[in-house]
């Protein structure tokens, strides 16, 4: 009975002890989680001094944090990245003022040709023709967006456009079935690198001594200035406001304000100072300078030389306007040798 009596005894002690480790284990971490900021730890100048350079900690035993030594970290991200995917489809962009066409291909990374031909219906090839609310079919990739016609095939519009079938049937934008690719009339196919030949707006040259232009229509106006082949900037600027040179805009648009002097690039006689349309020159004037360069020098405002007239480079010939298919004033400037285009930059200082 007396052994009985001392293993209860023990057995309650146990039981005693038992308990109240587990009250204190779960005091203690209600205490810890209640006040997180509690834990030990050293300052930010006591953990400098303990550590010297950034060292490990050796002389401090540092209580861990439970809150924060043991949680798994995560890097917020505020904002989800999307790769940018290539675009198939033809999208619309309206015209707003100050656009051109050199700008608007910039903006969507085509070229200037690539943007007209997707737009002949409204621009004709004419860059000059874009006006404020036009809309213009902006294609995903250069080439010639093309309606498809009545008797068209993969081939003969790939020969006439300079590509090859399979540029039309592989691209994604076409979604042309490839075990029978039928393309109905009057659908629209992109025609990726594909190009094809412009309809330009070009004032005959009037042939004048030794330019080199005999046999263009108009008559001649005799001996007068030789131009020396050093030419000047036309304008008091010497930058662009509108479209640089390219195969559908052969000439540079100059910055140049309504009513800006316009300069003679180098010597010569005039052979057109002409008011009016001019096929959409506006104001017009052009200069042969005798050894194979004319120039030409659009949408005026006014007219300061006539025709047969010597004039000597840097001399005041025009100024700047807004006429004929211009849209804002600026200085068309164009530059011709033997009849044919150059470009204004490989002669300009």
């Amino acid at each position: 009975m007396k052994n009985f009596i001392v293993s209860r005894t023990h057995a309650l002690v146990s039981w005693g002890i038992t308990i109240l480790i587990v009250i204190g284990l779960l005091g203690f971490a209600y205490w810890r989680l209640q006040s997180p900021s509690s834990a030990v730890l050293p300052e930010p100048e006591e953990e400098s001094a303990l550590t010297g350079s950034g060292g490990p900690v050796d002389s401090v035993n540092v209580i861990p944090n439970p809150m924060t030594d043991f949680a798994i970290g995560r890097k917020l991200t505020l904002k989800t990245l999307i790769p940018e995917r290539p675009r198939y489809e033809v999208i619309k962009r309206t015209v707003q003022r100050g656009d051109s066409i050199f700008g608007i291909s910039k903006e969507f990374e085509i070229t200037p040709d690539s943007l007209l031909w997707a737009n002949y219906e409204t621009l004709k090839d004419d860059p000059h023709s874009l006006r404020p609310g036009m809309e213009l079919n902006i294609p995903p990739t250069d080439g010639v967006y093309y309606e498809w016609q009545d008797a068209d095939t993969l081939e003969k519009v790939a020969a006439e456009l300079k590509a090859s079938p399979e540029d039309i049937l592989n691209w994604p934008g076409n979604k042309l079935d490839l075990a029978d690719p039928k393309i109905a009339p009057g659908s629209w196919v992109m025609v990726p690198d594909g190009e094809r030949e412009y309809q330009q707006w070009i004032v005959p040259t009037i042939a004048v001594g030794r330019s080199g232009t005999a046999g263009v229509s108009g008559s001649a106006c005799g001996g007068g200035s030789v131009g020396s082949g050093a030419f000047g900037w036309p304008s008091g600027n010497n930058f662009l406001s509108g479209n640089d040179y390219y195969s559908g805009h052969l000439a540079i648009d100059i910055a140049s304000g309504e009513g800006s002097p316009v300069y003679a690039a180098d010597s010569g006689v005039v052979t057109m100072a002409a008011g009016g349309w001019n096929g959409g020159y506006g104001n017009v004037v052009q200069i042969n300078h005798g050894n194979g360069y004319v120039t030409l020098y659009a949408h005026l405002s006014v007219i300061n030389v006539s025709v047969c007239q010597s004039v000597g480079r840097g001399q005041t010939i025009a100024a700047s306007g807004n006429t004929g298919n211009s849209f804002g004033a600026h200085l068309h400037f164009e530059v011709r040798l033997n009849g044919g285009f150059v470009n204004p930059w490989f002669v300009l200082p």
